[in-house]
């Protein structure tokens, strides 16, 4: 499925050019985008450490404990936050690293910083994690499983494609230095385990058999009454999600990099199992997770009904995010055939000039004259006039082409 990717020192030994930028493969035009000024990123890192601060002296988020008697609605799950340092505190740091990170970039690289959809793309991943965990959607996720499921969802199909966007692994090998980079960070990079984790079958396998363990096993029932259990599973989760989407965006050096037919097709097989699963749960007869059963109808919805919308918001979320990602791929192959397509073209050009450069050369050394051949501008413009016209495009000169050649 896949071919023999960049080698990780040819980033290491460029780390002045953001080669591997891409949209799903698809090289971002640094020309197009701007940067995150100097300045900008250092009140921005200023601002999230205080932020970070004020998380630390923050109450944890009772998750697990009684149901909170307020009925859910779109209003308070968007805006009842309760921050838990120990997730709260990892996500700010993240953050601020990063804007540190592309702020020592852009100092080292002006000509070529990184761009700022990178930053986005990276933050707004992180704001993925702190809304599924932090937001109204921790706080009644062990009363409906409706609302457990958008939290998965968020941490399997959202956070981590928009982590992978923002190139981390790029970024920190072009912000360390050479004996960091080499002997630790490309010595990670290369050992067995790593290349054993990020191939692409290792990565779908492990993506699908955690989605399918933690649904049909005590662990999801466990994870609801323990507040360390529950952590480890959100983990799970986003590392194999982390795992499942990195040989997909292709935005950072890899082992084994994954074509483009490939990448559909990675993709294209993952939604048999995902929708399996949501139709094990939808078409269950009874509720299939001892706690939901018996917690009876909180807020007057029937545990079983309750199951069923998890199901069919996992199955629709995650079939319009599959074929999404499919039609990014498509869309990324078309224009790296394009460019392909524009870089043959002038390499035949140039192969053709060369030729007949060689050809007047020769026809001058034996006394023939030589016609001044028309730029290829100017050609292409005689042929689309006389196009256009009707007129009969000119003939080649006598001295150039394959007259020259053939004298």
């Amino acid at each position: 499925m896949g071919t023999r990717g960049q080698p990780f020192e040819a980033t290491a030994a460029h780390d002045s050019e953001d080669r591997s930028g891409a949209w799903f493969g698809a090289r971002w035009d640094d020309s197009r985008v701007s940067t995150v000024p100097r300045r900008t990123a250092a009140l921005a890192g200023g601002g999230l450490l205080g932020i970070a601060w004020c998380l630390a002296l923050a109450a944890p988020a009772l998750a697990h404990g009684p149901y909170d008697p307020t009925p859910p609605t779109p209003w308070i799950v968007l805006t009842a936050w309760e921050f838990d340092p120990t997730i709260a505190i990892p996500l700010a740091a993240l953050a601020v690293g990063w804007l540190w990170m592309v702020d020592r970039i852009n100092g080292r690289h002006p000509a070529n910083p990184v761009p700022l959809l990178r930053t986005v793309s990276f933050l707004l991943g992180l704001f993925a994690i702190a809304f599924a965990l932090q937001s109204g959607i921790e706080r009644y996720d062990t009363a409906l499983f409706s609302i457990h499921m958008v939290q998965h969802l968020l941490l399997t199909l959202v956070a981590p494609p928009l982590i992978m966007l923002g190139a981390p692994i790029t970024q920190l090998l072009r912000v360390a230095s050479p004996r960091v980079r080499k002997d630790l960070i490309l010595r990670i990079l290369h050992s067995a385990p790593v290349a054993g984790l990020t191939h692409p079958v290792t990565a779908w396998l492990a993506f699908t058999l955690v989605m399918w363990g933690s649904h049909f096993s005590p662990l999801f029932d466990l994870s609801l009454e323990n507040p360390g259990v529950h952590e480890v599973e959100h983990l799970l989760y986003i590392t194999t999600g982390l795992l499942f989407w990195y040989p997909v965006i292709g935005a950072d050096p890899a082992p084994r990099r994954l074509g483009y037919p490939a990448r559909g097709l990675y993709l294209l097989l993952q939604m048999p199992p995902s929708s399996f699963l949501a139709m094990a749960l939808l078409f269950a007869e009874a509720p299939l997770y001892h706690h939901y059963a018996t917690e009876g109808s909180p807020y007057g919805i029937d545990p079983l009904i309750d199951q069923q919308a998890a199901a069919s918001v996992m199955w629709i979320s995650s079939d319009v995010i599959f074929i999404g990602a499919i039609l990014v791929v498509v869309a990324a192959w078309m224009r790296a055939e394009e460019r392909q397509a524009a870089a043959t073209d002038r390499r035949a050009d140039a192969a053709r000039a060369a030729l007949e450069e060689r050809a007047d050369r020769l026809a001058a050394a034996r006394g023939i004259p030589v016609r001044p051949r028309p730029t290829p501008v100017a050609a292409a413009s005689a042929t689309a006039s006389a196009t256009a016209t009707g007129a009969q495009a000119p003939a080649p000169s006598p001295g150039g082409g394959e007259a020259s050649s053939s004298r």
